[in-house]
């Protein structure tokens, strides 16, 4: 006959304990997850991921550049920015006109663009919506687009204001449309001063038709810039999706914290992702 043991019978009821302990919390905040999504009032600005998804894995595109796999962000139909369970977040697009600012957000938006139409027009004012999933949380992105050419004293605030990221864009191509970012960041943080900054040359595609050297010149002034406003730096091209969808991969993982990075690239006549 066996003995009774009154220590490993109180190991054996701690363990017990521990396993009912563990099953009543996860019963708790599965439950605690659900009332906060039907919840009513005002929407969740920022949602705390439950789980930390698994990183992005680089691959190869066809064009030769490096793109992230898409497993984290999965796109999905496009909804209504008062669905409960949406997190609405604003984007806002920044740079002088004719550089291909609403070609990049054309190519950002892909599918949901035909079912959108033109979006939300108002002269000077572009908007076009983005709705994904990431592990779980349905995301919602406001993208304003300044034209450029119809400056208007409203303009800057209503895209800038409330905004979680800005995009300053220019053309690879043209210079001056860099040494214009300076002002665009200066009346950009009048309105706001806690969006994450990210500095964008468009056209890669041109830029590396021209010479070298003067590829190198662009590329240095773009990085001095971004250093200066303390912006994330890309180049990329809308007609070959060249870090249209990473740049927006980068700022939902700055916003929620997400175990995905971007490797710099410095090398000249490739596109540049400085930070």
């Amino acid at each position: 006959m066996t003995q009774f043991c009154p220590r490993m019978a109180r190991h054996n009821f701690r363990h017990r304990l521990q396993r009912r302990v563990l099953v009543l919390r996860r019963c708790f905040c599965c439950f605690w997850d659900r009332l906060l999504m039907c919840s009513p009032g005002k929407p969740i600005r920022y949602r705390m991921l439950s789980r930390a998804p698994t990183p992005a894995v680089p691959s190869a595109a066809a064009d030769g550049s490096i793109v992230a796999s898409s497993r984290n962000l999965t796109p999905s139909p496009f909804c209504h920015p008062k669905d409960s369970d949406l997190v609405p977040l604003k984007i806002s697009l920044l740079g002088d006109p004719q550089i291909g600012k609403t070609s990049f957000l054309a190519k950002y938006i892909g599918d949901e663009k035909d079912e959108q139409g033109e979006g939300h027009q108002e002269k000077g004012l572009h908007l076009m919506d983005k709705t994904f999933v990431v592990e779980g949380a349905r995301i919602y992105y406001s993208i304003w687009e300044v034209d450029g050419a119809e400056k208007s004293p409203d303009h800057i605030p209503k895209a800038c204001q409330d905004s979680v990221a800005i995009l300053f864009m220019f053309d690879l191509t043209s210079r001056c449309t860099l040494n214009n970012v300076i002002s665009w960041y200066q009346e950009a943080r009048k309105w706001n001063q806690t969006a994450i900054p990210i500095l964008i040359g468009t056209k890669f595609d041109e830029f590396i038709q021209l010479p070298i050297d003067l590829q190198w010149t662009i590329a240095s002034q773009a990085r001095a810039y971004a250093k200066a406003i303390n912006a994330t730096l890309f180049f990329s091209s809308a007609t070959y999706n060249i870090n249209v969808n990473k740049i927006f991969k980068f700022v939902t993982a700055k916003l929620f914290d997400l175990p995905w990075t971007v490797e710099r690239n410095l090398t000249i006549g490739e596109p540049i992702i400085d930070f």
